[in-house]
């Protein structure tokens, strides 16, 4: 049997937009103008009376004095194609045209089907690097002690993109690899963390011999620079120069020229390529040897400090031959106000804070290896969240003063989130007993409910503004990375799983409160009883989907 396509936020807009314009054939115009006809509605005090609307402005600028002709109506209402919602009432108020679902339609091709709702909306081909230059060896193989947190903020980003991408089909590879059992593979490992790594023996010497001769050969050497020994606009990439012979200069604005690229600071002239660049470039060969260069994109990760010398590196790497597309992923500083911190030391500092939280809320239980596990996760979903959930593009500032502690409750962060997600393997647990127990009967498939009986506004909310748009959200990357331009810089959107696990997690904590799941074991109550239950394993396994790519596993209990 054909699994049916899941419903869609984004299907159901232009599928309106086209209604309303009465010219759904023009479908690449529709798209580009679908927002500004019509509104999903996302508050509760809205969702009360309406999910989507069509304001008075839009009306008037199609229809004289904003009169929506009944067929127009009747079309909207009579709307149906693939990933739609039900739609039920329309009607023109002084806001303007508004839509409501068939919720209780909505509700059952929901539950009844959540797998599809629970990965990215498309499945992509073709290949991702996700280079990290804060990881790259300059004289030393980097620590956690010399590793700072805007760099970290880096290695955060590259690890959580990478698992979004993987997810939406892409393969993916991370450069550079990793000296085995180093103190900064360790570091990582805490953090959930699986980089690459390579034998303490490795060399990537030959490859550093190719790249060497790639750029002596190249077009683009300057070799009446060289000879002149003159020094241009553009900076030298730092670095030894051990093992380079004589000076080999690349005019890099030259290869952004040829290559008609854009995005590029100006101000790259030529450059003397050093050791650290060398090595930077064997690694990068290294990580798409088994890549088709035809469908490759390498994404360098990287902080908006390092930003030019970046573009040093991709546009030698581009003077070597190398003709994968590359775009910058740039982050904006760490700040930590009147203390200097490196990685090692904030994590140290979050794991105490912790600790301490942990004791203070649940006493003497805190002991042993389940918490220490506990706690492990905690300080990872704590770090994760302070440094994703900002705009990947802006600065973050943190508060690492000792005595300000990370609470366990009230709406913020990953503590929070994870909070949220243990309470449902709570009331599980909890159910399950009363299935041993004789209390409650198993839950019944969902074709055998009535989804009428889920009429509390929290309960369509969790549907509408989270599980329906889940699939979406994860597919996001991916289409930027299709869509958006060929500009240097590219912004992925890295922030949006930690903003929507946080939202979630107010919403659900919200009904969670209000709302009393396992009611009394009595026939009569259990419909509604089995209902919530589904809507409620949905969001479980929600929550277990998007901490999955953030490479945090979900805690049983808390």
């Amino acid at each position: 049997m054909e699994e049916a396509v899941p419903f869609s936020i984004v299907s159901t807009v232009k599928a309106l937009s086209g209604a309303l314009r009465r010219d759904a054939e023009h479908e690449d115009e529709i798209s580009r103008e679908r927002e500004k006809h019509w509104f999903k509605e996302s508050s509760a005090k809205n969702l009360r009376n309406r999910d989507f609307l069509s304001p008075n402005t839009v009306l008037t600028t199609l229809y004289a004095g904003g009169e929506v002709p009944s067929d127009v109506l009747s079309g909207i209402r009579s709307l149906r194609g693939s990933g739609v919602l039900p739609l039920g009432a329309t009607e023109v108020t002084p806001e303007g045209l508004r839509v409501c679902v068939d919720r209780c339609a909505a509700f059952r091709g929901v539950l009844c089907g959540i797998t599809s709702y629970l990965r990215p909306a498309a499945q992509r081909q073709g290949c991702v690097l996700i280079n990290c230059p804060a990881l790259h060896t300059k004289q030393t193989v980097p620590s956690p002690d010399t590793l700072a947190l805007g760099q970290l903020r880096t290695v955060l980003i590259a690890d959580h993109l990478g698992a979004q991408l993987r997810r939406q089909g892409y393969t993916v590879s991370f450069c550079p690899a990793l000296p085995q059992d180093s103190d900064i593979v360790n570091f990582l490992k805490t953090l959930g963390i699986d980089w690459p790594t390579v034998p303490v023996s490795w060399t990537n010497e030959d490859r550093e011999e190719k790249m060497k001769k790639a750029l002596e050969n190249s077009t683009y050497r300057d070799r009446e620079m060289e000879r002149g020994k003159m020094r241009s606009g553009g900076e030298e990439i730092e670095g030894e120069r051990i093992g380079i012979k004589e000076d080999v200069r690349i005019n890099l604005k030259q290869v952004v020229q040829d290559e008609n690229l854009q995005g590029y600071d100006p101000s790259l002239g030529t450059c003397t390529v050093q050791r650290a660049a060398l090595c930077h470039l064997a690694q990068l060969d290294s990580a798409t040897t088994d890549f088709p260069i035809s469908t490759t994109t390498a994404l360098h990760v990287t902080s908006c400090q390092d930003e030019f010398r970046q573009q040093q590196t991709a546009m030698l790497w581009r003077a070597t031959g190398a003709t994968a597309v590359q775009r910058l992923v740039i982050c904006g500083p760490v700040k930590t106000p009147g203390i200097q911190m490196n990685a090692a030391q904030y994590l140290q500092l979050r794991k105490a804070q912790m600790k301490e939280a942990s004791e203070m809320k649940y006493g003497d239980q805190v002991e042993g290896q389940t918490w220490d596990d506990i706690i492990k996760v905690m300080t990872s979903a704590t770090v994760r969240f302070e440094l994703l959930s900002t705009v990947h593009t802006s600065p973050v500032t943190l508060d690492v003063q000792r005595d300000s502690g990370v609470s366990t409750k009230g709406p913020r962060g990953g503590v929070f989130v994870m909070y949220n997600c243990a309470r449902l393997h709570t009331l599980f647990s909890s159910y399950e007993k009363g299935v041993e127990q004789g209390l409650y009967p198993e839950i019944p498939g969902g074709t055998e409910l009535d989804f009428s009986a889920l009429k509390e506004e929290g309960e369509w909310l969790l549907l509408f503004n989270y599980l329906i748009p889940f699939s979406e959200l994860l597919d996001q990357s991916g289409q930027i990375l299709e869509h958006e331009g060929s500009t240097a810089r590219v912004n992925l959107r890295t922030e949006q799983v930690c903003r929507f696990l946080v939202s979630l997690s107010k919403d659900f904590s919200s009904y969670y409160n209000r709302v009393h799941v396992l009611g009394e074991p009595l026939p009569h109550l259990f419909n509604q009883m089995f209902c919530r239950l589904l809507l409620l394993r949905a969001l479980r396994e929600l929550y277990h989907s998007a901490l999955d790519s953030l490479n945090l596993p979900p805690i049983p209990q808390l």
